[in-house]
């Protein structure tokens, strides 16, 4: 019988705020039991294992990205849009690096298909609409938006820029700028 309070979606949550306290790596079936101060066995009438729980969060954090990044871009297009989308996806990655971590897990591609990973998909061809871009330029400009946006972060977040001037601060509007700059002067194939 489940413990009373105990719900999958209750635990996910819980995962990935562990994720954001020690990291996404940490988290286990094991881990959460031990938050909750309960058995291992208990949580699996709720999870599968540690990869179902695992995947959960990553599901969490690409949802709650993608609710944010919507938000964000309601009303904006071109280079207003660029820089609201980047800065949605530096605030989530600050805010909570675990889930950030959570959402570059690979998922088996019927999972993939079914998350909200497709939800930022449309949202970076629909600001790269702003630029008239057509395809396959306009994947190659996805590919080069998430790279840009998830290597500065990562290397934000693992501190990399902690010790040289200028301030990251004041970089990242100037690759937002790089960035609308290259798209709107897309080289010809």
């Amino acid at each position: 019988m489940p413990r009373a309070g105990l719900t999958a979606e209750r635990l996910t949550l819980a995962g990935a705020e562990l994720a954001d306290e020690v990291g996404f790596d940490q988290v286990t079936v094991s881990a959460l039991a031990r938050r909750f101060d309960v058995k291992v066995a208990s949580l699996y009438s709720h999870l599968k294992n540690s990869q179902d729980l695992r995947t959960r969060i990553a599901l969490l954090a690409l949802e709650e990205l993608a609710d944010r990044a919507a938000d964000a871009l309601a009303g904006r297009a071109g280079k207003d849009a660029l820089a609201a989308f980047a800065g949605v996806y530096r605030d989530y990655a600050r805010e909570h690096p675990g889930r950030y971590a959570a959402m570059r897990m690979p998922l088996d591609p019927g999972t993939a298909a079914a998350s909200a990973g497709v939800r930022h998909a449309r949202m970076s061809r629909a600001i790269l609409r702003g630029y008239d871009l057509a395809e396959p330029d306009q994947t190659h400009a996805v590919r080069l938006l998430g790279s840009v946006f998830h290597g500065y972060v990562s290397l934000e977040l693992a501190g990399s820029f902690d010790h040289s001037a200028p301030d990251p601060r004041e970089t990242w509007p100037r690759i937002i700028d790089a960035l609308d700059a290259t798209l709107r002067n897309w080289p010809a194939s």
